[in-house]
């Protein structure tokens, strides 16, 4: 991120004001409290979604992401999905889609049109939008991003 923030600022001349970072990860085992006894939790796919914890739900490189805050739901062991899932398998978005249709399916989105993305098609992953809706007794919408520049290493 401080990357991005310097590249920005040297890019317009200005200075960034970073009103918020949001430190979001996925994929991890932690010790919690829930109904009443102490038990660890694995998060795979899934953010921590505590009553007020801010997340960070993106979408795919080219679709768009949602800025959260958690609502705490027991059920759900205060969790929540961390993106929109795939469709399709890493290899079976290989085998099924084209450099073209990742380019056209980018149009509007600066990023490096690369056969090492293919996987990354926004067509290999579920719709972001449905997924918010279905998350809405997880998660409380603050900001939904649009993406201009996606910066992906291959």
């Amino acid at each position: 991120m401080d990357r991005v923030i310097q590249q920005f600022e040297s890019w317009t001349g200005g200075r960034v004001r970073e009103a918020e970072r949001i430190n979001c990860h996925h994929n991890f085992t932690a010790q919690e409290q829930h109904y009443g006894k102490t038990v660890w939790v694995s998060r795979k796919g899934a953010i921590r979604a505590q009553a007020g914890d801010p997340g960070l739900i993106p979408g795919s490189m080219g679709t768009a992401s949602y800025v959260v805050v958690g609502l705490g739901n027991r059920e759900s062991l205060n969790s929540s999905p961390h993106g929109a899932g795939r469709e399709y398998s890493r290899n079976a978005a290989k085998k099924t889609f084209t450099l073209a249709e990742l380019k056209a399916a980018m149009k509007g989105i600066e990023f490096r049109p690369s056969e090492a993305f293919i996987d990354e098609i926004p067509a290999a992953y579920k719709p972001i939008d449905q997924v918010m809706r279905d998350s809405a007794d997880l998660v409380k919408i603050r900001h939904k991003l649009r993406q201009l520049v996606n910066v992906k290493g291959d």
